[in-house]
């Protein structure tokens, strides 16, 4: 998620950090202890003087809203239009963990503020990025029927993934440009799904132009116009296609003799959370539920030897 501060997470032992915070309040909206989640919001939010990170502010406008809270609620996400930097007003629009307030008279306020803020961007550059985003997610979304109807060893998904595969070069092409000509673009120049778009191509990106785009990304993250998140799963990559272990666990393979997944080499597992908390991700427990996994790090360190002496192929 993006920061739009520089921000040092460092404190006395007898307190948590600001990553342990919100970890902490994810943890509780998990639980659908949506007050207690709201209050251990505001509680990080206090241990960095009230400044917080814009994506931690919607979740916790989301969890005040969901414990009936509107002005908790209303006062998060002011902080969050308010920066100038919030377009995403389809998912504002619909997300709804903040129905119960789209009644009161501040949300129109609210909805105004991100007009204004759409209003600044780029609009052909967001339009040509849009189109970009839908290529690169419509044939994804077709893997798991097609799979599923005739297996992921099949010459139909094999012919999926060829197709895939061109569409992401076409892509690449068209934001290397743009990175190459203008750099790596903020929300506030082609608003939150467009920044998500040059992450998502040169994540589904070669070797090469990953390894190139990577130092860019990282100074975009330190000037607020990407989101260290997407930048995690970047490193991730290109750490295991440089033959190195992962530092946030993002990267889930399958064997495709048994069809179970694992968890490609990962550094250090015993710490893994706190590493996914100090850049936006969720407990990796919660996220290895997806694939019906459960996390015992003792058991992975076990496992880590004959995973990594496979040399199974990371793509």
């Amino acid at each position: 998620m993006a920061a739009f501060f520089t921000v040092g997470f460092s404190f006395g032992q007898d307190k948590k950090s600001y990553p342990e915070l919100i970890k902490e309040a994810a943890d509780l909206y998990g639980e659908s202890k949506f007050l207690e989640s709201g209050q251990k919001y505001s509680e990080a939010f206090e241990s960095l003087g009230g400044k917080g990170i814009i994506t931690d502010r919607y979740n916790a406008a989301c969890a005040w809203a969901l414990a009936n809270e509107k002005d908790s609620a209303f006062f998060n996400l002011f902080k969050v239009v308010n920066t100038g930097r919030y377009f995403n007003l389809d998912h504002l629009s619909n997300d709804t963990d903040l129905e119960s307030l789209r009644t009161d008279p501040k949300w129109e306020e609210l909805i105004g503020i991100v007009h204004k803020n759409m209003e600044k961007l780029d609009q052909p550059l967001v339009r040509q990025l849009d189109s970009i985003y839908e290529e690169d997610q419509k044939y994804r979304a077709q893997i798991e029927e097609i799979a599923g109807k005739y297996g992921h060893n099949s010459d139909e998904m094999r012919a999926h993934w060829q197709l895939i595969n061109e569409k992401d070069s076409i892509n690449l092409i068209k934001v290397s440009k743009i990175l190459d000509e203008r750099g790596w673009l903020g929300a506030d120049v082609i608003g939150e799904k467009g920044n998500r778009t040059l992450f998502l191509v040169i994540q589904h990106a070669d070797q090469a132009a990953q390894e190139k785009y990577l130092p860019m990304m990282r100074d975009a993250v330190a000037e607020g116009n990407a989101k260290p998140a997407d930048l995690a799963l970047l490193e991730d990559r290109v750490a295991l296609k440089q033959g190195r272990r992962q530092i946030y666990g993002s990267q889930i393979g399958m064997d495709a003799a048994t069809g179970e997944y694992f968890v490609h080499p990962l550094d250090d597992p015993e710490n893994v959370d706190e590493r996914r908390a100090s850049v936006g991700l969720g407990s990796f427990q919660k996220y290895l539920s997806i694939f019906g996994m459960t996390w015992d790090a003792e058991e992975y360190k076990k496992k880590l030897p004959e995973i990594e002496s496979k040399q199974i192929q990371f793509k």
